[in-house]
């Protein structure tokens, strides 16, 4: 057993300190709202380019707008949510990251699955996918659970 005293408090996973997810579901919110502020913010030079485009192109380059938006949120939750700090820039700015309960680090692809999950079950269950964190161990989201992930407070 792998055990390792903290504070006092004996721990058999660093993962099980309670001590991690405190603040967690309110900076997880937060985070949200700055990462989508971030990716309206990007979108605007590469709405610049489709506009370039869809000129050069008659029009036909004008249907990237369609997926403008999910494109450039992909590309930024797999870059930042898939890289070495497993958090996006909101919630690096909110002092949370997401972690693998096996302990691997989250890769893009991870983290791209974890995004899509969360909009997917987002539009068939609407916000009861949020209030699994008020009885889920760890305050977990559904989509958390179905990849092996959690939510963590970056600085302990």
């Amino acid at each position: 057993m792998n055990t390792k005293t903290l504070d006092g408090d004996l721990i058999s996973n660093r993962l099980d300190d309670r001590r991690l997810y405190q603040g967690v579901l309110t900076s997880r919110a937060f985070a949200f709202l700055l990462d989508y502020v971030i990716v309206f913010f990007l979108c605007i030079p590469v709405a610049i380019l489709i506009a370039i485009l869809g000129v050069a192109t008659l029009g036909l380059g004008w249907a990237l707008y369609a997926v403008m938006f999910p494109a450039v949120a992909l590309i930024y939750v797999a870059t930042t949510l898939g890289g070495p700090r497993q958090a996006t820039k909101g919630m690096q700015m909110m002092g949370v990251r997401l972690e693998r309960l096996d302990g691997q680090p989250v890769d893009s692809l991870l983290a791209v699955i974890h995004t899509v999950l969360f909009w997917g079950l987002n539009v068939v269950l609407t916000p009861f996918i949020l209030l699994a964190t008020l009885f889920l161990d760890r305050k977990r989201t559904l989509h958390d659970l179905l990849l092996g992930t959690v939510v963590v407070r970056a600085y302990h």
